[in-house]
């Protein structure tokens, strides 16, 4: 199974020391909130990061599977890829 990528919105601002814990995901800080984004192996990672999230003391504002990208073609993914 592929990895699937992610978004989560974090409340407020994080410390270099919170990013740390985020290796290999896209950070992006904004007014308001910390975006990460990356791909997620599978459901266990996905509860993993909310494990992290919840120790680090962070509010999720909004956790969201993004969607498959498309072939070159333009159709969806068939399930053999």
């Amino acid at each position: 199974m592929e990895a699937v990528d992610y978004e989560i919105r974090i409340k407020g601002r994080m410390s270099d020391s919170q990013l740390l814990a985020f290796e290999g995901m896209t950070v992006t800080v904004e007014p308001v909130e910390t975006v990460v984004y990356g791909p997620l192996a599978d459901q266990e990672a996905v509860h993993e990061l909310m494990l992290k999230l919840q120790a680090l003391g962070l509010e999720i504002v909004e956790l969201r599977r993004l969607p498959s990208h498309p072939n070159e073609d333009g159709a969806p993914p068939s399930a053999a890829e």
